[in-house]
Parts: C-alpha cells; structure tokens; sequence
C-alpha cells in the first residue's frame, strides 16, 4: 500500500490542446468545464481547445483554464474509484486547485476567485515590462544574493524554489535578464523564460493583497477532507483564518515546493501523482528525489496510477499537524 500524494501545478503549463491525451468527451470533464464556463461567461473549453488570439496567456484566462483543467482530472480519478490522497498541495496557483479538490471551496467560486486574481495581478503590471526566469544549476543562497545585487533601483525577486538548484526569479523585466546574466556567469546550467504576463510571488503584487482580502472574505470555507501543505509555511491549515492568511501571503514571497515535497516524504509519502495538464513538476521530481511520481495527464500514466493506488481505499484518518 502506498501513502500517495497530489500535487497540482500552477501557470506556465498551459498550452493549446490541454487535456487532448485524456479526453474532452468525457461527461465528469465536460460538466466541470461547464460549471467554469458558467461561472467565467464565455466557454472555456472551447478556448484551451483553440485560442487563435493566444489568451491562454493572459493571467485572466490562464488560471481559471489550469484550475479547471486540474479539478476534472481529480473528479474523473474518482470516477474511476481512485482513492483520496493522503495529503495534497499545490504549486503557486495549484494551492487553488487543491483547495477545490480537498472540498474547502467550491469550483465556482474559485473559478470567479481565481479570475480576479489573475486580472488583478495583471492590471497591476499594465504597461510594466515584467519577466519570470528559471535558474537551472544554482542553489538558493547564491540567486537571492545576485537579485539583491542586480535589482539596481528595481525589482526582482527569488519566487519560486523548485528544488535545491531550480529556482525561479520574478520581477521587473531588465531587473530579471540582468539577474539571470550574472547567475549564468556565476555557473548556472540553465536560464529560461517562463512564458507568463505576470511576475508572480514578488513585490510588484504588494497592492494585490488589500483587493484579494475582500474577496477571500466572502467566500465559504469548510475544513479540508484532505490536508493541504501551503506555499507559505510548509504546513497543513485547517481554518479559513489561516488558509487566506496563507494565500495572500503568496502574492509576494516565494513558493517553498522543495521544501514541501520533503515534508511530505517525511510523512511517509512513497508515491506523488502530479494532477494537470503538463508533467513539469513530476519532471523536477524525477530530477530530484529519489521517490515515484507520476503525471495523471495521459491515459497510460492515469492507469498505472490508479494499479498502484487501487489497494489504498482509505480515507484519511491521520490528519498532518
């Protein structure tokens, strides 16, 4: 029996086509994708599936598609008697797709939440040249200290530790191409862009949070049928105080992924399904961990998934403190 966890991935794996290797026919896809559309007015479906005018893009556009796209993955896991995970969490917006999923918001009101937040986040940045990196091949210490050092009256900030040496930079766009310069010149294997329109978990989405709030304080929360480890303090949350507390938190200081996926292994996960339409997290986990993950955005690593789960039916009992 495997303790198995789910991890939800956040923008910058949306693409064209999301989900044509699982299926669009299906009714728990098509209903989930109905209930976003109601929710967004306009049909996102149709949009993941032809977006001449390159939306996906668009922060507006990108979180509700990744969210949904997420969500009918997890409903149809279920469909197909998967079992609940031990405990989930969820990369930067996948926390949103894991808060669904453990039934402590419901999709319509993350989709309208997630929405906002997008066109928020990006109406903050209007006219700004802004720019996400990826800094393959140096470790934490070393890309906060070339920030601090290249920022030079602007803004660029460590956003995202993927992993010991994946570490994702955020900011202004000449304040991000400078720092990744100089982490390339200090050894860095890798530098790559992330195609985004916002520069997510840094300080250029301060004035987010004061909007975000009024928002988050409308909506109702129940407690997580599953926990959730957090972006923010790589612990699990059980009340709304604490998980909006967390979630605002998240608009300007970095994701700690590395350190979350340890604290699920120290929990004795064995096994993480990555739950979306790309594998880029199970990617990094392959690179880094030494622990099975498999991506549930096909049909063939959707089945083997469901093979080694199909002798956990239990519901968690254990809650992470």
């Amino acid at each position: 029996m495997h303790l198995f966890a789910m991890i939800f991935p956040g923008q910058g794996v949306q693409k064209t086509g999301m989900l044509t290797t699982l299926t669009h026919s299906h009714p728990i896809i098509k209903k989930t994708f109905d209930e976003s559309s109601g929710a967004l007015g306009y049909n996102l479906l149709k949009l993941i599936q032809y977006d001449p005018q390159k939306k996906l893009n668009q922060s507006e556009f990108t979180q509700p598609a990744i969210l949904t796209t997420s969500v009918a993955i997890y409903r149809l896991w279920l469909h197909k008697q998967g079992s609940l995970p031990y405990v989930m969490a969820g990369n930067s917006l996948g926390e949103y797709s894991a808060l669904v999923c453990a039934n402590v918001i419901q999709l319509y009101d993350a989709i309208k939440l997630v929405a906002f937040r997008g066109k928020l986040m990006q109406k903050l940045v209007h006219n700004t040249p802004i720019a996400m990196s990826a800094i393959i091949g140096l470790n934490k210490e070393t890309v906060i200290n070339i920030c601090k050092i290249q920022s030079k009256n602007q803004i660029v900030d460590p956003s995202n530790f993927n992993s010991l040496d994946h570490i994702v930079i955020s900011g202004h766009k000449e304040a991000v191409e400078r720092t990744g310069i100089a982490c390339k010149k200090a050894g860095a294997k890798y530098i790559l862009p992330i195609s985004v329109s916002i520069p997510s978990h840094c300080r250029l989405m301060k004035p987010a949070k004061k909007k975000l709030i009024h928002v988050l304080k409308k909506i109702n929360f129940n407690k997580p049928i599953c926990p959730i480890v957090n972006n923010i303090n790589v612990k699990c949350e059980f009340s709304k105080k604490n998980i909006c507390n967390a979630l605002l938190k998240q608009l300007t200081q970095p994701v700690r992924w590395h350190e979350s996926i340890e604290y699920m292994i120290l929990k004795g996960v064995s096994l993480i399904l990555e739950v979306g339409p790309d594998s880029t997290l199970t990617k990094i986990n392959k690179k880094n961990i030494f622990l099975k993950s498999i991506s549930l955005n096909n049909k063939i690593n959707f089945l083997k998934a469901l093979k080694l789960t199909q002798h956990n039916h239990m519901k968690i009992k254990k809650k992470l403190q």
